[in-house]
């Protein structure tokens, strides 16, 4: 039986989260022993992931449940590498929301200390346990869109566009073309505000403290291995907040296109129109998934209890691979072998971050991985 406490603070300047904490909640072999929020209204709620305590706070909880695994919920990539860190040195298993740091010393610090304590981290980069993208990733390996030659991610673009969308939304872009493509080579990118190029003294205001960023205008091209290009795009506001997003991936090959859209149910399509990467939903086939693989002995997902409103399909997608990225990082505990979305794996989307605004600021490509792992912007 494996000891889970789950550290969730709801307070302060801190957007809504992605149900990382019930991302244990009915699996097999857990005891949920406690969850910590310093929120005066998380006494009403706590319960529902199946805390049996409430603490205020994280340290404390930690030094006196001594969990075997803790849940970081924070979205706030400062806040995660003293939590990381503290877990870690209390040799306590990870699953912690994105984007890993603020910065890449931090996240190669923490790396390293993974590897000296044994522990595991694994990240909340949902798409590498999502049958939607695990299947675009098998489809690519079997060669049924031919020779792939670009891969096209854009961020939601609505007021957080630019430098936010990158580091919040981006994020999960980046690592999904890094587990299927490989690590890109290069990156050339172009960030700007109010049409003029970013400089190192550039910052924008962001709706939650998420850290240095910049830029309300991006376009980056990566360089992956064999030949693969990578393009980037996020302007602010081009949509509104209320209305579907266009995140979302689409790799074009030389047979054919996939896409996947943060919209709707985040169907798989198939488009045979090539070269043109078209959003004509009429020149699109919907490929059919096959049923995932169920958790031996989990309880099901109950939508009323967990509070999950099943008229956005995002918040199924956020609550069944939250549990399944759970269910891993227990599986690489009992076998003694690396998660799926494991902390090197997040090092790389990072890099990619500072990748483009050190290429943005000295207007010429960045080898990845980098040399200099200082933030342009600090």
């Amino acid at each position: 039986m494996l000891k889970v406490c789950i550290n969730r603070q709801t307070g302060g300047d801190r957007r809504g989260g992605h149900y990382t904490h019930y991302a244990f909640t009915g699996l097999p072999g857990v005891d949920i022993a406690a969850l910590a929020d310093a929120n005066p209204e998380a006494k009403d709620n706590f319960h529902l992931c199946g805390a049996k305590k409430l603490y205020a706070s994280y340290e404390e909880m930690m030094e006196t449940e001594k969990p075997d695994i803790v849940v970081l919920c924070s979205r706030l990539p400062h806040e995660h590498y003293t939590e990381i860190k503290y877990a870690l040195n209390h040799h306590c298993h990870v699953l912690c929301e994105k984007p890993l740091a603020d910065d890449l010393p931090h996240a190669y610090e923490l790396a390293e200390l993974s590897r000296q304590t044994d522990c595991k981290v694994q990240m909340a980069h949902l798409a590498r346990f999502a049958p939607t993208f695990q299947k675009m990733k098998q489809m690519i390996s079997a060669g049924e869109i031919g020779r792939v030659l670009t891969c096209y991610m854009r961020g939601k673009e609505d007021t957080r566009g630019g430098g936010e969308d990158m580091l919040v939304l981006g994020t999960h872009l980046f690592d999904a073309a890094c587990w299927i493509f490989g690590l890109p080579e290069m990156v050339y990118a172009d960030v700007r505000v109010q049409n003029r190029p970013i400089t190192n003294h550039d910052s924008i205001e962001t709706t939650e403290p998420l850290g240095p960023c910049a830029g309300d205008d991006i376009f980056a091209h990566f360089r992956f291995a064999n030949g693969v290009n990578g393009i980037f795009e996020s302007r602010r506001g081009l949509v509104p907040a209320v209305a579907d997003p266009r995140m979302g991936i689409t790799v074009c090959g030389t047979e054919g296109i996939l896409t996947i859209r943060y919209t709707g149910d985040r169907s798989l399509r198939l488009c045979r129109n090539f070269p043109v990467p078209v959003e004509d939903h009429n020149q699109y086939e919907t490929i059919q998934l096959p049923e995932p693989e169920e958790i031996p002995g989990a309880s099901p997902i109950d939508p009323e209890v967990w509070q999950i409103n099943p008229d956005f399909f995002c918040h199924v997608y956020y609550a069944e691979n939250n549990r399944r990225a759970a269910w891993d990082l227990m599986q690489s505990i009992k076998n003694r072998r690396e998660p799926l979305a494991r902390i090197d794996s997040a090092i790389h989307s990072l890099e990619m971050i500072i990748g483009i605004y050190q290429s943005a600021i000295n207007h010429t490509p960045a080898a990845l991985p980098l040399k200099d792992r200082r933030h342009p912007l600090c």
